[in-house]
């Protein structure tokens, strides 16, 4: 069985360009899926976040609106509650890549906030890209791609990747207040070759070992995809 690194969040909030803090944290389905999909396989899952800090999930994300319904939102709740390795991460800057099979990045705002200026997350996508293991991320997750940039060059420069589109930001109603844009930061300032689907609908893409998700509905096929790759 396999041993899967998730790199999730450690934020609360995000600032917005006035200034406020716009409550935030890991996408509930973004972990609760794939997590669900692989220790039901047998694999290991095991969190870390920068220093250690216990994730927050955004609470948005359990309303039942957002979550399928009452069911839907019962069912992540009870998978995040009964995740024990989500109330005693490791710090990112103790992480071994090497003890790891793979590694996850969850997304939801948090990464906005931290992970996309956090030097060991850049190190670890680096050296996990580097290394041929297969390093999945989905929705604001490759956020921390732009922490990856040395002297403005990232290794992930011309890779196939989607995220969170502009489009979607807009809909959720963050575009105009947020000081940057998922998309847009991806295509400017890493320069990876960007392409999405239509909003809140699945979509993946593969380039190398590099699988990447667009939306809080591609995290369960990006777990499904994960599942291929490690059997």
């Amino acid at each position: 069985m396999a041993k899967v690194l998730f790199i999730v969040s450690g934020a609360t909030y995000w600032v917005l360009q006035d200034g406020t803090r716009y409550a935030t944290g890991y996408w509930a389905e973004e972990f609760a899926n794939p997590y669900k999909e692989l220790t039901d396989a047998g694999h290991e899952v095991v969190v870390a976040t920068p220093g250690g800090a216990i994730p927050n999930v955004d609470m948005m994300s359990l309303r039942p609106a957002m979550a399928g319904g009452e069911k839907g939102a019962f069912e992540l709740e009870r998978i995040i509650r009964d995740a024990e390795v989500m109330r005693r991460p490791l710090e990112l800057a103790d992480v071994r890549l090497e003890d790891y099979d793979a590694v996850y990045l969850p997304g939801g705002h948090g990464p906005m906030s931290d992970l996309a200026f956090d030097a060991d997350a850049g190190r670890l996508l680096t050296a996990q890209l580097e290394s041929g293991n297969p390093l999945a991320i989905v929705c604001h997750g490759p956020a921390a791609m732009l922490a990856t940039r040395i002297h403005g060059e990232s290794p992930f420069k011309g890779y196939k990747v989607t995220g969170f589109t502009n489009e979607e930001e807009e809909a959720v109603g963050l575009a105009p207040k947020a000081t940057w844009l998922l998309e847009t930061d991806l295509k400017e300032k890493v320069g990876v070759d960007y392409s999405r689907g239509p909003i809140w609908e699945p979509y993946l893409v593969e380039d190398r070992n590099l699988i990447t998700g667009q939306n809080p509905h591609s995290a369960a096929v990006l777990g499904e995809k994960l599942l291929q790759v490690l059997a």
